[in-house]
C-alpha cells in the first residue's frame, strides 16, 4: 500500500491514483464509481484491464488526464495462469472450451522451451474477442454475434516471459511486455506451438513502468472517504459493477469459491472429530 494517504490528493487539480480492480468489475465500472464517490469532475484511466483480469488500473483527474497517453505507452508486466489441454474461443475463460487436446506428454523442459521464441519484437494476432476495431465496429461486438473477421497482425515486444509454477495442465507465468499485448493471445500461440492448445485462466497486472499494485489502493478505501452527500442532492443510482454479459470465467471462479469453502468445512469437522 502506499504511504500516502487519499485525503493527501488533489483530485480536482490532478493526481494520478492507483487502484487494485476487483474481479469481475470492467474498468469503466471502476471510473465511474471512484468518480461518485469522491465526486471527481474529470477522470479518465489509463489502459483498460479485462472484468476477469485483477490488477493495477491507473487513474488520472483533473490537469493529469493529459498524461494518460504517456502511461499508457509504459511497458507492461503480469502474471497469471495458463491451461493447457483446451482451447476456447475468446482465449480466456470469457467462452466455454471448444477444443481439448492431449498434453500429458510434455515435459517442463519442452513447456520452458516453447516460450523461447516469442521473446523479443513478434507479431501478434489480437483475439476476436477484443476492443480492437474492424470497419468501424469493435472486435468483440462482431464475435458476440457470432460472426467472423480478420483480424490483423500487430507488433509488439516481449521482454520477459518466464514461467514460475509447472503442474499440468496448469503453467504460472510473468510477462513483461510493450502497449498493445495481448496475454490471452500469447496463450494461445504457446499452445499452438505445443500442440496441445491453452487458453488464460488468471492474469493480474503487477506493474504500468515505474508503478506497482502494491502501492495501489482497494475500492473500499476510496469508498470510505465517501464525503457526505448535501442535503437535498439526489442519490446516484445504485451502481452494479461487473455489468458485461456473463462469462463462463464467473463459473469457474464461483466453483473455485465453492471448493475453497467446501475443503475448509471439511478440516474444521475433522479437526472437531479429533
Amino acid at each position: 500500500m502506499s504511504t500516502k494517504t487519499l485525503t493527501d490528493f488533489d483530485f480536482e487539480t490532478g493526481e494520478v491514483l492507483l487502484l487494485n480492480k476487483p474481479l469481475t468489475w470492467t474498468s469503466f465500472d471502476v471510473v465511474r464509481k471512484v468518480k461518485n464517490s469522491l465526486r471527481i469532475k474529470k477522470i479518465g484511466h489509463a489502459g483498460t484491464l479485462d472484468p476477469l483480469a485483477t490488477g493495477l488500473l491507473i487513474l488520472c483527474t483533473g490537469k493529469k488526464t493529459k498524461e494518460i497517453d504517456l502511461i499508457q505507452a509504459q511497458e507492461k508486466e503480469y502474471q497469471g495462469t495458463f491451461r493447457l489441454g483446451e482451447t476456447t474461443p475468446s482465449f480466456d475463460l470469457e467462452t466455454a472450451v471448444d477444443m481439448a487436446l492431449p498434453y500429458a506428454h510434455l515435459t517442463d523442459a519442452e513447456i520452458t522451451a516453447a516460450t523461447g521464441p516469442f521473446v523479443g519484437t513478434i507479431q501478434q494476432i489480437p483475439p476476436l474477442f477484443s476492443a480492437v476495431k474492424i470497419d468501424g465496429k469493435r472486435a468483440y461486438e462482431i464475435a458476440r454475434n457470432g460472426q467472423e473477421a480478420e483480424i490483423k497482425p500487430k507488433t509488439v515486444e516481449i521482454k520477459v516471459f518466464e514461467l514460475t509454477r509447472i503442474e499440468l495442465p496448469e503453467i504460472d507465468f510473468r510477462v513483461v511486455c510493450s502497449k498493445g499485448t495481448y496475454i490471452r493471445s500469447l496463450a494461445r500461440d504457446l499452445g499452438t506451438a505445443l500442440g496441445c492448445g491453452a487458453h488464460l485462466t488468471r492474469l493480474v497486472r503487477t506493474r504500468i513502468g515505474e508503478y506497482r499494485v502494491e502501492d495501489s489502493f482497494t475500492l473500499e478505501a476510496i469508498e470510505a472517504l465517501r464525503p457526505p452527500r448535501p442535503e437535498g442532492e439526489a442519490r446516484p443510482r445504485t451502481e452494479r459493477p461487473g455489468t458485461t454479459p456473463n462469462r463462463v470465467g464467473l463459473q469457474y471462479y464461483a466453483a473455485l469459491q465453492a471448493d475453497a469453502l467446501a475443503a475448509k468445512e471439511n478440516k474444521e469437522q475433522k479437526a472437531n472429530e479429533e
